[in-house]
This record gives structure tokens, sequence and C-alpha cells, in this order.
């Protein structure tokens, strides 16, 4: 029983996968049906009959003919049989052969498919003969009466134009032709190759516009105004020379004659309706004549320069050399007392080697002046140098003139402060002899004599001949600290035995009281006598310090106010 019912469950299935099956097939048929109907219902064939608005002949005549033929037979041939495919496709889906039905159903889709792509094609095709058609005759319509007016403007203008007249006629004449060659074109239905002639007689128009419009100027320049500045630039040149400025170096005028040759092949060119190799001609003469006139005015601008400012210049060079003369005097003079470092005599030497040679090459510069083959603008950028150099020698001997000034300065203020530091010195020791105290420590004779020994030293060598400033400049930071460093000792130790007599004195007070403070005392007393004033100070202050704290500070407050 249960195998039945698997038997009848499995048959119930195929039957209903066959019915889907068969109606997606169905579904198809109907899409391809429609389809087909929507292509047998489209109004093809009044599109195409738009054609006939043209003149049916040529090209046009035989477009007309394959696209009537191509709708004919979809309509006939394509159309019907599509119908029969899809009835075997209907056929073939009821007797469960879905594989033929679907291999059916994929041609005829591929033939519609096809036929719409023809549709679109002769359509398209359609539309551009339609637009290329009225295009033309629009732009004909524009094109006529220019053509007519560029023939009256060169009839009424034909003296701009010379003997280019002619060539220009028959470019017209030739823009005509192409005219006439369109009419026979559309009148012969060959509607695209008018399209062509069209779009070329639109370039060859806009081309001979521009040459008949550019043509006046450029010829007036090439055979009037150019020439005319030419000659002016050449008298302009002439005159110049006359004038004395110096221009023959610059070759001007070969060149001018070579721009009148070239500008006279250019006439000829343009008389022959040519304007293409005229305009870079034009061109680069308007530039070099500009160039010309800019050179010509540098050069009349140099040799006012060099009129007003070569005086000037000998002024300053003679001043310049008169101010070193004085400065190479006193360097003779010092190099007797003091000694140059070496980089100090090479700025001397280097200053006096530029002054010669600046000199010598403003007699070459004089000689120049008067020989005309050098021109001025080239002698101005000469004495433009100089008058840079001279300023920079100017700067580098005033440095150089401040540098022999500091030696004497350096000098004095070394022998000044010689002099500060030995009656410092002096000073010092003759306190320390006027002192009180039992006797000086030999540290401090020691240090005495070692400043004496460095301020001698510096006095030897401001004496030396040569003087050798730098050498004073050491011995005299030696002495220096020699001289503060026995100075504050000297100080620093009678202040120490006068602060330990005041202490002592000061704990006498307890003496008696205070066997050990006595005990003390008496040391610090002995080694006082032995002119060991810290140790001395030292002991003193902390056998005070035991028996009345804060003594020390108060004795040391009461001395400063006491001195």
């Amino acid at each position: 029983m249960a195998y039945f019912i698997g038997i009848v469950l499995v048959i119930i299935a195929l039957i209903i996968v066959g019915l889907i099956l068969r109606k997606r097939i169905y579904d198809v048929v109907d899409r391809l049906e429609s389809w087909k109907m929507d292509i047998m219902n489209r109004n093809v064939a009044s599109q195409i009959s738009r054609i006939k608005s043209l003149n049916l002949s040529g090209e046009t005549q035989e477009k007309f003919e394959t696209w009537k033929d191509r709708w004919e037979y979809i309509v006939t041939r394509e159309l019907p049989d599509i119908e029969e495919e899809l009835f075997d496709a209907e056929e073939a889906a009821d007797r469960y052969r879905f594989q033929t039905a679907k291999k059916i159903l994929r041609k005829t889709e591929q033939i519609l498919q096809s036929i719409e792509k023809d549709i679109e094609k002769m359509l398209v095709e359609l539309e551009q003969l339609l637009e290329s058609e009225e295009s033309s005759r629009i732009e004909i319509e524009q094109i006529q009466p220019e053509i007519k007016l560029l023939r009256k403007k060169l009839s009424q203008s034909r003296y701009q134009y010379g003997k280019a007249e002619v060539r220009f006629e028959v470019e017209i004449d030739e823009l005509e032709d192409k005219l006439a060659e369109y009419h026979t074109l559309t009148h012969s239905g060959d509607y695209f190759d008018a399209q062509k002639v069209v779009d070329e007689l639109k370039v060859n128009l806009e081309l001979l516009q521009q040459q008949l419009d550019e043509f006046p100027a450029i010829l007036k320049a090439c055979k009037h105004d150019l020439p005319a500045q030419l000659d002016d630039l050449f008298a302009g040149l002439k005159g110049m020379k006359e004038d004395g400025y110096r221009v023959e170096h610059l070759g001007f005028e070969k060149e001018i004659h070579n721009y009148h040759q070239r500008l006279l092949d250019c006439v000829n060119s343009l008389e022959k309706g040519n304007t293409s190799d005229s305009k870079p001609i034009i061109s680069e003469a308007e530039e070099r004549i500009k160039e010309m006139y800019q050179l010509l005015e540098k050069e009349a601008i140099a040799k006012s320069y060099m009129e007003t400012k070569t005086p000037r210049y000998r002024h300053l060079l003679d001043e310049l050399g008169a101010n070193f003369d004085e400065t190479k005097a006193e360097v003779e003079q010092l190099k007797q007392a003091y000694y140059f470092e070496d980089s100090d005599m090479e700025k001397y030497l280097s200053l006096e080697k530029t002054i010669s040679q600046l000199r010598k090459q403003f007699e070459e510069l004089s000689d120049d002046m008067d020989n005309e083959d050098m021109a001025h603008s080239d002698l101005r950028v000469i004495l433009e140098d100089g008058f840079q150099q001279i300023e920079d020698l100017q700067q580098e001997h005033e440095e150089f003139k401040k540098l022999v000034h500091n030696l004497r300065k350096d000098e004095l203020e070394a022998k000044e402060k010689l002099a500060e530091m030995k009656n410092l010195l002096y000073r010092t020791m003759k306190k320390l002899n006027k002192s009180n105290i039992p006797g000086v420590p030999n540290y401090i004779w020691d240090m005495s004599e070692v400043a004496n020994e460095k301020n001698v030293r510096v006095l030897r060598a401001l004496e030396k001949q040569p003087l050798d400033i730098s050498e004073v400049q050491i011995a005299l930071s030696e002495a220096q600290i020699s001289v503060d460093d026995a100075i504050e000792k000297t100080e620093m130790m009678l202040d120490q035995a006068y602060l330990t007599e005041q202490v002592i004195q000061y704990a006498n007070r307890y003496r008696s009281m205070y066997p050990l403070l006595a005990a003390k005392l008496a040391e610090s007393e002995s080694l006082f006598r032995s002119y060991e004033y810290e140790t001395a100070l030292e002991h003193a202050a902390k056998a005070l310090e035991e028996i009345e704290p804060g003594a020390l500070k108060r004795i040391e407050e009461n001395q400063e106010v006491m001195s």
C-alpha cells in the first residue's frame, strides 16, 4: 500500500512540475507575441515615407528602396514566420517537449532582436538624412549672401588688395563652384555628399573671410609701415653716428637692409594671395625694430652717463688714493713701533693692490673713451663696476684705519691699566705696613712679589719695538689676575687678624670663670703671634661660642659698623 501511495505522489509531483514548466513556456510565448504585435503595429512605413519630401533620386532613392523592401519583408515574411514558431513552441509545451519549445523560443527572440536593430538603424539613418538635408540647406542659405558680400567687399576695396585681388577673385569663384556642386548633389538626392561639400565650403569661406579682413593691414605693414619705420631707424642711426654716438658695433645697417629685402619678398608673396608667411615676419620685424630703438637709447644714455659720471669717478679715485697714501705713510711709521698681525698686513697690501689696479683701469678707460671702437654701453659697465669697487674699498679703508687707531688706543689703555694696578698694589702694601698686626704671613709677600713681577712683564711688553699688542693684552690679563688675587688675600688676612683681636678681647671677660676657655685663648694668642691669623680666629671663635653662642656674629657686625 505504501509503495502504491509513493508512486501516486511521484506522479502528482511530475504533473505539477510539468504544469509549472508549461506555464513558463506560455508566459514567454505571450511576451514574444506581444513584442511581435508591437512591431507590427508600429508606423514605420509612414516614417519611411517622410523621405518623399526630398528628391527621390540617387543615394536617397537607393536608401528609400532599401528601407521599404526591408520593412515589407519584416511584415510579410518574418513576423508571420514568428507566429508559426510561437504556435510550434506552444504545441511542443503541450506535449511536454520543453527543450524543443525553449530552443524555438530562443531562436524567435533572436529574430525579434535582429528586427529591432534593423528598424532602429533605418530610423536613425532616416533622421540623419533628414537632418543633414535641413542643416545643409539652412547653412547654404547663410553662406550664399556671405559669398556675395565677399565679392562686393573685394570689388569696392580693390586698391587695398593690389595684385592679390585676382587671386581672391579666383578663390571666390571656387566658393561659388562649390555652391553649385552642392545644388547639383541635392538635386540628384546625394544629401550626405552635399553635407560634406557644405562643411568644406564653410571652412574655406571662413578662411577667405579672415584673409580678406587681415590682408589690407598685412599688405600695408609690409609695403609701407615697416619699410618707413626701418627708414626712420636708419636715419636716426646715421644721425647718432654724426653726433658721436658709437653704434657701429651694433651692426644695424646690414640688419635693416636685410629686413627691407624680406619685406619686399613678403609683398611679392602677398600679391599671390599668400598671407601665412608674412605674419611671422611682420611680428619679428616689429619686435626687432623695438629692440633696436631700445639698444640705441641705451647707447645714448650710456654716452651721457660716461660724460657726467667720469669726472666724479676720477675725483673719488683720486680722493681714495690720497687718503690711502696718508694711511700708507702712517703705517710705515707705525711699523717701527708696533707689530702688525699677518692678517692685518694682508688687508693693507690687498687695499694697496686693488687701488693700484683701479688707477690702471681708469687709465685704460680714459684711452677707451678716446677710442671710437669701444661702445659707451660697454664702458658704462666698466665704470659702474669701478664705482662699486671704490665704495667697497672706502669701507675696507675705514675699517683698516680703525684698526690702526686701535693699536695706539690699546697701548694707551694698557698703560693706564698698568698704572692703576701698580697704584692699587702699592696702597694695599702701604696699608699692610701701617697695620698693627704682629707680622705678615710669607704667602702674602710671595703673592705681592708675583704681582709685581707680572706688572714688570707688562711694562717690558709695552717697551718692545715693534709693539706686539697681542702680547701686551695677554701679559696685562695675567697681571690683572695676580694683582686682584694679592689684594683680595691681603684684605682677607687683615680682616681675620682684626677680628681675632676683637674676639680675644671680648672673651677675656670669661677667662677667670672658665679655665678651659683661658687655655684655648692662650693657644689662640700664640697662633696670632705666629702670624697664623685664620687658625687663631677659628680657635678663639670656637671657644667663645661654647660659652656665649652668637657672640661671633655680634662681633663681626660691630666690626663692619666700625669699618
